[in-house]
This record gives C-alpha cells, structure tokens and sequence, in this order.
C-alpha cells in the first residue's frame, strides 16, 4: 500500500500543475483512476494542443525526483515531465521538461552510475530506479515547452 503522505504529496503536485495550466489557457483533465503514463490531459483552448503530462513531485526544496527504468522509453512530442518541488510550504517550483530530454538524460545518468564503483570498491547493481535533477534549474517554469 502506498505512503498516505507520498499519495498527498503527488495530489498536491497534479493539481498545482493543473491549476497553473488552466491560469495559462488550457483545458485540463485529472484522471481519477490511476492512469500508467500520464498524471493530466491538457488541451489549449485556443490552439487545441493537446499534452500528456507526467507530474513527479517532491515536498522538498531538493531539485532531484525518482522515477523507474520505463521513464527511459516515455517518450513522445506531447508528452512533458513537470516536475514539482512543494518547497515545504513556500510556493511550488515547476521544472518543465520535454519527454525525450527526460528519457536521455536518466538513461545516461543511470549507465554512468553502474560504472561507478561503490565506495567499497565493488559494483553497483541495475536495478529499477532512475533520477532526474535540475540543479542548474535549467527547466524552471519552461511553460514554453507547452506552445
């Protein structure tokens, strides 16, 4: 069963994206059901471009998000990663992040991980989980990805 305060902290992501979105002209759909790909459907109102958008959240000011080997292969020109930091309780940051830059760069963060050695010398082992960071906030509110 899933953490209660994890579940919040990625509501509390979808919907800021969804109301920052509708604030910039969109129409806006947050599935009920828990959809595999995508978080929130989002059509232009006057540009009827659609989006498929996957929200990754953190409740922190941290600039790093999990996500799993599968988010190497989503990709596709409307799908777009936004990626939330709550901040605790100060305003949200979003980073907005076209699919295959997401899928690229986890790919090669995560290969470049294996070829590191522990700090016992040893190998890591593959295993399932990818990140994505934003350090240098090269992403910040890049909502121009969405024209």
């Amino acid at each position: 069963m899933p953490n209660e305060n994890n579940v919040n902290t990625g509501n509390a992501g979808e919907y800021f994206v969804a109301g920052e979105l509708e604030r910039r002209g969109f129409t806006v759909a947050v599935p009920m059901s828990n959809v595999e790909n995508f978080d929130i459907l989002a059509i232009h109102k006057k540009t009827y471009k659609q989006f498929a958008i996957q929200v990754k959240t953190t409740s922190y000011k941290s600039k790093k998000w999990m996500l799993t080997a599968k988010n190497e292969n989503l990709i596709g020109d409307n799908i777009i990663y936004v990626f939330v930091a709550l901040n605790k309780l100060e305003a949200p940051s979003f980073h907005i992040v076209p699919s295959a830059i997401v899928a690229k760069g986890v790919k090669e963060r995560h290969h470049n991980w294996l070829k590191t050695p522990r700090k016992d010398g040893g190998n890591h082992r593959d295993n399932n989980l990818r990140n994505f960071k934003d350090d240098n906030d090269i992403y910040l509110n890049r909502w121009d990805f969405f024209e």
